[in-house]
């Protein structure tokens, strides 16, 4: 009841936050982070008791409707425990980022409750009718955080966001019903190896690419991401980035290339393709950005990028490399949208040219954004390097078009000149006359950023702390890739 008690305890404490009066939202935050620091908890717990060669472990497995051989499956193997780790920790993280939230505290901290019910349920769910009930649960409650508590254009962006993903949700549906017909049930580990033919494999990889590829995003399915995260308060933006992208690649390792090994290796050319094509238009439009929030927002496309080049690979490497970037990803983009958003909160402006001179008016924070702009770059040493060197190196070793490969190599090299001249723009020279009026970060706010440092530091320097966990389930999958 382990694993259950970690999807479940945020919705209880969803309905009883919904329930707190109005006026009263220093309860709502409080259930709020009692909640979601026990989950982490719990979630600390398993990784702890976690055997990093045994396959699926704290596996439920109970009969929901029978007649349709639906069940109410659990399971966390080294893939999901890393993306659950990080869903967890992100949600406290989130959480404490809202503490002043003045506007609709109840519902706001429910919203917020709600949407880690979705993201620990995806990440565990083995059952497909389960899975797609928590993959579509996520939309409500972000949807409405975006259009409740957004900015200015938050109802074009909410609405946006939700259509873009619920069109990208149908298709992944037919694929599910598609399997069920083929295989007679809704299993995903009964499904592993069930002989599939070939043509039908690609078909049905299409119907999943599809709807992984629009929560990714890659492009040039990546439109709503932009405005979404533009809109969007910021613990949303830390979730949107940190969590729901990896949804889409983590729906790619769990499912279309265990599932469907021949379409993997039939579609890899084209994947790699995109992939390459989105580090470096990623990489370039965020090059482009006058607002923070933006450059933060297209530079998770080219980062994302990186992650489907790894995947496509299909090389232990490679996808090893691609669940790095993916954990990387989430905790170094938290950290930069938490650091834009303080800044913002002191200037009531994202605009490059009015937040220069951070480091001379409030060292602290210009420390950590340098720090969070080198790690996302990929300084060697930090975590963004880990992932970035593994899907380059997987992607190397694989039969995908050595092209593409130095192209995505490029992107490289663009993403260290947007985050330079952000650098420099921001943080060094003299202070703008709106930042030599603000104060630094309080205690609270650098303690709310510290675990994020510290994690980025321990991968970048031990990447072993990471990878043991993902070795074995990612050897178990380039098998299967192998004998297809």
């Amino acid at each position: 009841m382990l694993l259950s008690a970690i999807v479940l305890l945020p919705l209880a404490g969803a309905v009883v936050s919904a329930l707190v009066p109005k006026d009263r939202g220093d309860i709502a935050r409080w259930i709020a982070a009692v909640v979601t620091a026990v989950d982490l908890a719990l979630v600390v717990f398993v990784a702890l008791r976690f055997d990093v060669g045994a396959g699926m472990q704290f596996v439920e497995n109970v009969a929901w409707v029978p007649q349709f051989g639906i069940s109410y499956h659990l399971g966390v193997d080294g893939i999901s425990i890393t993306m659950l780790a990080l869903s967890a920790l992100l949600s406290l993280v989130a959480v404490v980022a809202s503490w002043n939230m003045k506007t609709k505290p109840a519902a706001y901290f429910a919203m917020l409750l709600l949407l880690e019910v979705g993201m620990n349920g995806v990440f565990l769910a083995l059952d497909f009718v389960l899975f797609y009930v928590f993959w579509e649960l996520v939309l409500v409650p972000m949807y409405f955080l975006i259009g409740t508590w957004g900015g200015p254009r938050k109802e074009y962006a909410s609405i946006k966001f939700f259509l873009y993903t619920l069109f990208g949700s149908v298709f992944m549906l037919i694929g599910i019903i598609a399997l069920y017909l083929q295989t007679g049930t809704f299993d995903m580990t009964a499904m592993v190896g069930a002989g599939l033919s070939e043509s039908f494999q690609w078909w049905v990889f299409a119907a999943f690419f599809l709807g992984f590829a629009v929560k990714v995003p890659i492009f040039p399915l990546h439109t709503w991401l932009p405005d979404a995260h533009v809109e969007a308060p910021t613990a949303a933006s830390v979730l949107l980035a940190g969590i729901l992208l990896k949804m889409g690649t983590y729906g790619f390792i769990r499912i279309a290339l265990p599932i469907l090994p021949h379409a993997a290796n039939q579609w890899a050319p084209f994947i790699t393709a995109l992939a390459a094509i989105s580090i470096v238009y990623g990489a370039a439009l965020a090059f482009a950005q006058t607002d923070l929030k933006k450059l933060v927002a297209y530079s998770s496309v080219s980062h994302m990028g990186f992650v489907m080049l790894g995947i496509a690979s299909g090389t232990v490497e490679g996808l090893n490399g691609a669940i790095a970037v993916m954990f990387s990803h989430g905790v170094v983009t938290g950290l930069l949208f938490l650091i834009v958003g303080m800044v913002y909160e002191r200037t009531h402006t994202r605009m490059i040219q009015d937040v220069s001179g951070l480091s001379n008016q409030v060292p602290v924070a210009g420390g950590l954004l340098a720090f969070a702009s080198f790690a996302s770059l990929g300084l060697p040493g930090l975590s963004g390097f880990v992932g970035e060197f593994l899907t380059l190196l997987g992607a190397w070793k694989s039969d995908v078009p050595a092209v593409w490969v130095v192209i995505a190599a490029i992107g490289v090299l663009l993403a260290a000149a947007y985050t330079l001249s952000m650098v420099q723009r921001v943080i060094l020279g003299t202070p703008s006359p709106i930042v030599s009026k603000i104060t630094d970060l309080t205690v609270r706010e650098v303690s709310l950023l510290v675990p994020l440092v510290v994690l980025t530091l321990v991968v970048g320097l031990y990447w072993n702390s990471l990878l043991r966990f993902t070795d074995p389930a990612v050897a178990r999958i380039v098998e299967l890739l192998a004998g297809a």
